[in-house]
């Protein structure tokens, strides 16, 4: 008989403001999901992930994602060393590049080659948590980060638990194979599906990886993690469903209208689409952006359904593709009926 596909570790992320993230997470916890997340849209997760750790035990605490070129490498360290602290030890650090526009305009900070800029991040903010961690001096040179300098008053005491796991997101073929070079784990971007996941964008993680092994790096100690994002349009009622399935259309739709990520519509033969939304979203007419993604580009992007049709489906699709599953409802959605979801999922995994 085949074996069947290891259990899907699970993943709620945070749908409402910051007022609600510690109920939201204690909520999570209380039902037996792994991890909660909080992305970088309006506010920063650290901080209000640090909040839900005064109302949670188990639970890891993620980052999904936060923008790391916002930041320089000793920022982002002291940042999640923080959370890492107050949690006692569950912090998970996932990381983003976002785009040039918004890292150039809106942050004010470089942006070139990165993929490259990256991989060498990720090893500056490891560097650095070295440091603390055993007190040997802080001495990382790199193409586009030096930090050399790090006296006792302005180092944090070691975590017993030991230095968070970094995740990378990613859509391109070089970020992606980054994840796989120096990162503890791929956080599939939520505008991928299953066909891209596993023709374009695995095989060169697990290559990379791979290499990162042979060549005894030591990262590769801990085990890499693929957590699969899905969007999910679901509700308890036929008019919160509808509502949310018209939110995660237009989510759809706005992923769709940026350049960087064609390639993945292309995968489909969906290219065009790309050419009809871009336009659009230069217009900011987003509303009418959503009526563009018909039900065939939907349904390869996204589930909708009530909890326990949605969970079959979302099993279906990513039983033994990812190691993790997280669900993505609208934003400012009733985090309710998604953890309704994660429950189903996790009930699938149990009866088979």
């Amino acid at each position: 008989m085949p074996e069947s596909p290891a259990p899907l570790r699970l993943e709620a992320i945070a749908t409402v403001g910051p007022a609600g993230i510690p109920a939201a997470a204690a909520e999570a916890e209380r039902r037996g999901i792994g991890r909660f997340s909080m992305s970088e849209t309006a506010h920063n997760p650290f901080l209000q992930l640090a909040r839900a750790a005064d109302r949670t035990e188990s639970i890891e605490l993620a980052t999904g994602v936060a923008i790391a070129f916002a930041r320089t490498p000793m920022t982002l360290a002291y940042e999640a060393w923080g959370l890492h602290e107050a949690s006692g030890g569950r912090a998970v650090v996932g990381l983003g590049s976002q785009i040039k526009p918004h890292v150039v305009r809106r942050f004010g900070m470089p942006w070139d080659r990165p993929a490259a800029r990256m991989t060498e991040y990720v090893a500056a903010v490891r560097a650095i948590w070295h440091s603390w961690q055993t007190g040997e001096r802080l001495a990382f040179r790199g193409e586009f980060y030096t930090h050399t300098l790090m006296t006792p008053v302005f180092a944090p005491g070691p975590v017993e638990s030991g230095t968070p796991p970094i995740l990378l997101a990613g859509v391109g073929p070089l970020m992606t194979r980054a994840a796989g070079a120096v990162a503890d784990g791929l956080i599939a971007h939520p505008f991928t599906s299953t066909r891209h996941l596993a023709e374009h964008v695995l095989p060169g993680v697990r290559a990379a990886r791979a290499e990162a092994e042979g060549a005894g790096s030591p990262w590769t100690a801990r085990p890499f993690e693929v957590v699969g994002s899905v969007l999910t349009a679901t509700g308890r009622t036929e008019e919160e469903l509808e509502r949310n399935r018209r939110g995660v259309r237009e989510r759809i739709a706005f992923y769709a209208s940026t350049p960087a990520y064609r390639p993945v519509l292309e995968t489909h033969g969906w290219g065009g689409l790309h050419d009809e939304l871009h336009p659009l979203s230069v217009r900011g007419r987003w509303k009418e952006m959503g009526d563009l993604v018909d039900d065939e580009v939907f349904d390869a992007f996204a589930v909708a359904g009530e909890p326990a049709e949605a969970a079959r489906e979302i099993h279906r699709r990513y039983a033994g593709l990812v190691d993790r599953l997280a669900v993505h409802g609208p934003e400012g959605s009733d985090p309710g009926p998604v953890l309704d979801v994660l429950s189903e999922v996790r009930a699938l995994d149990t009866v088979g």
